[in-house]
């Protein structure tokens, strides 16, 4: 067997390896938080980038499997960015034979407007965006909401409001919308951005690039970003540690009396955690498979 078999049979075991990981890490997270049910229509946010193209990717091989039927419909919101290559996103739709709408608005035009040259653009951005795809979900009769955040997205959303909002407060792999009328879910919530960007390259997706908001380098998201790189490089689990621990709460050992009362703590005669939090040096342990309730999407070949 010559070397080249050999290195194409290698990348050819990754690339299986690969995909199995997105499709049980995405199917786990959308067990864990009961994303999808049985008739469900999901309407999968496509910008073009390599996070919604692989959430896209990776339900359309997970419809095949589920045990349930559920609708997918990709929409794109075309914000009139200068240089945006229209015709790609329909193009590729059209030939995976996804059903699709395009909305068009020109948030551009508004963002530029209204935010002076070199700031930070993303808050108004988001904004504008949500309200269109609130609409566009309710005229096109979707129960759900996907939008392509990743693993880290999520902490790094936390790490932006400890830090910059003195909050303990993330990104939920499932909430209310803001209208009160949607459910937004994030199917990819346990999946790493490197994972995304291998499957991305694998499945050679026409890419489009951003230089909205995104883009930006003063943005704080990046600092946070290069911040868990530097962990990760000197602490290999730290990261995974941590985004393990949001999952993992003890009301009892922070200070929000709000959710837990304090005030009310009465000896009662039965053990508990107490002091006992701090006798071991604590031991993350890594995101085991879970039953995945009313989808079973992990069990794959």
């Amino acid at each position: 067997m010559s070397q080249t078999t050999r290195r194409a049979e290698r990348e050819a075991l990754e690339a299986r390896k690969l995909e199995r990981r997105l499709l049980r890490l995405t199917g786990q997270a959308i067990g864990d938080y009961r994303m999808i049910e049985a008739g469900d229509k999901v309407m999968v946010c496509l910008s073009g980038g390599k996070d919604s193209y692989s959430l896209l990717d990776v339900l359309l091989l997970l419809r095949k499997r589920a045990p349930i039927d559920f609708e997918i419909v990709a929409v794109n919101l075309d914000q009139k960015q200068p240089g945006f290559p229209d015709h790609v996103l329909p193009e590729y739709l059209r030939a995976r034979g996804v059903p699709f709408h395009i909305e068009t608005r020109d948030t551009y035009s508004v963002v530029t407007r209204v935010i002076p040259a070199g700031k930070t653009m993303c808050s108004l951005f988001s904004r504008l965006r949500r309200g269109i795809l609130y609409r566009v979900a309710a005229e096109l009769g979707a129960t759900k909401i996907a939008l392509g955040h990743h693993r880290d997205d999520i902490l790094g959303t936390f790490f932006l409001n400890l830090f910059y909002g003195g909050q303990l407060k993330g990104m939920p792999p499932k909430l209310v919308s803001d209208d009160g009328r949607n459910i937004v879910i994030r199917p990819l919530a346990y999946v790493k951005e490197s994972d995304l960007a291998s499957y991305a390259h694998l499945r050679a997706f026409p890419i489009i690039p951003c230089n909205l908001c995104g883009s930006q380098d003063n943005l704080k998201r990046q600092e946070v970003k290069r911040m868990l790189a530097e962990w990760e490089r000197r602490v290999p689990g730290r990261v995974e540690n941590t985004f393990n621990a949001l999952g993992r709460v003890t009301p009892s050992h922070l200070m929000d009396a709000a959710i837990y009362d304090f005030k009310g703590l009465a000896a009662n005669g039965r053990a508990g955690t107490g002091e006992i939090a701090f006798d071991e040096e604590p031991c993350a342990e890594p995101v085991n498979d879970a039953t995945l309730g009313v989808i079973r999407f992990a069990e794959m070949d």
